[in-house]
């Protein structure tokens, strides 16, 4: 039996509300859901990580990746909204007291939006410490040159959490130092020395890149210690990686269902396609490969929650799941046939939005190349 039954049966009900019609209708106009994630919202689910003492449901990992999992298998997407649930783990680990309650409790009510994350740039991409994006420290706070590039939902959030380098790579003893992470409230800065601009892509998921020139911003924009933002933002990566996969185990389940469904009823040659072997064992192979990889999700959820350490497990529940997801993706597609590109069944849609998940928010070959290293003792291979 599914765990947290209460939660799923709560994302259906809100889910039924936004069918396929209103995503191919966002997609038509490029627009953002708002609707949907103002659903969310007031149900209280995009606060479940925050402690009930700012205002949030306290709930754990596994409830909240859950939460995700059932907006995909309900054909709903998201993207739009996922990072007001995990974005804020910084604040909540690093902030100062004065931090935290002057911002979860609006984050947790959705009063305010914290879903734009600023780390990655045109040039460096994943080699995170080779950023250019500078923070400048003078007698009224910092100043910020630079550029970011997929910082996705920044013109639909009221603050940014911003990775800069506070002290030059050339002057680090080690070059994961002087990288700090600062609260950048964007609705002050836009116009002010931050332009945000958007960028047009394969999927509806609202990203942009974002410019920087000469942003000024108050010295209590820092989180935790100056210099130590890399290490910083690795605490939340377990966690965007075990929601990320969640979401694959909920594209799967969708792919698998809508396979299956449409297997059954289409009749080719006087016979339903679903009894040829190489239309049914597609399908149950991708079946199979989404429990399996469900079993790691589950797993690095329950090694994150009692606070052990789970970069291993985080890393390939992100691989599995993706990999699932697309495995469950291309039987979908292919068992539908020219009606698969047919936007009315949704089945193009998801096929695009779910092949992100082998790129972001970290690549097939990082999660190899860190096993390799990391957990076979292999020498480094970049």
């Amino acid at each position: 039996m599914a765990d947290h039954p209460e939660i799923r049966d709560a994302i259906r009900r809100i889910c039924a509300g936004y069918p396929g019609a209103y995503w191919r209708d966002l997609e038509a106009r490029e627009a953002y859901p708002t609707e949907f994630v103002q659903a969310l919202t007031r149900s209280g689910f995009l606060g479940a990580l925050i402690p009930e003492a700012y205002g949030g449901a306290g709930l754990p990992l596994r409830a909240a990746s859950v939460i995700l999992e059932e907006i995909h298998a309900s054909g709903c997407n998201a993207g739009a909204c996922h990072a007001q649930m995990y974005i804020m783990g910084t604040l909540l680990r690093h902030g100062s007291d004065e931090q935290k309650n002057r911002y979860l409790p609006g984050i947790a009510s959705g009063a305010l939006r914290l879903q734009a994350f600023g780390v990655t740039e045109p040039t460096s991409g994943t080699d995170t410490t080779k950023l250019k994006t500078r923070a400048v420290r003078d007698a009224d706070g910092y100043v910020v040159n630079g550029q970011k590039v997929w910082t996705s939902r920044a013109l639909h959030s009221d603050l940014m959490l911003l990775l800069a380098r506070t002290t030059p790579l050339d002057r680090v003893a080690k070059k994961t130092d002087g990288l700090s992470v600062f609260l950048i409230d964007i609705r002050e800065s836009v116009g002010r020395g931050m332009t945000i601009r958007p960028l047009k892509a394969m999927i509806n998921h609202n990203t942009t890149e974002v410019f920087f020139d000469n942003l000024r911003i108050p010295a209590d924009s820092l989180i935790g210690q100056e210099g130590r933002g890399f290490r910083y933002i690795l605490d939340g990566m377990n966690a965007e990686r075990i929601l990320v996969a969640a979401e694959g185990i909920g594209d799967a389940r969708w792919f698998v269902k809508t396979a299956t469904e449409y297997a059954k009823t289409r009749v080719v040659f006087d016979r339903p396609i679903g009894q040829n072997q190489a239309i049914q064992f597609p399908i149950a192979r991708a079946h199979v490969q989404t429990e399996a990889a469900d079993l790691m999700v589950q797993k690095a959820a329950a090694m994150f929650d009692a606070g052990e350490p789970c970069g291993p497990e985080a890393n390939w529940c992100k691989m599995l799941a993706s990999e699932a997801s697309w495995a469950a993706a291309e039987i979908c597609l292919q068992t539908h046939g020219g009606f698969g590109y047919a936007r009315e069944y949704d089945v193009e849609r998801k096929w695009r939005e779910t092949r992100l998940l082998q790129i972001a928010p970290v690549s097939t070959n990082m999660i190899l190349s860190y096993t390799g290293e990391h957990v076979l003792g292999m020498p480094r291979s970049y």
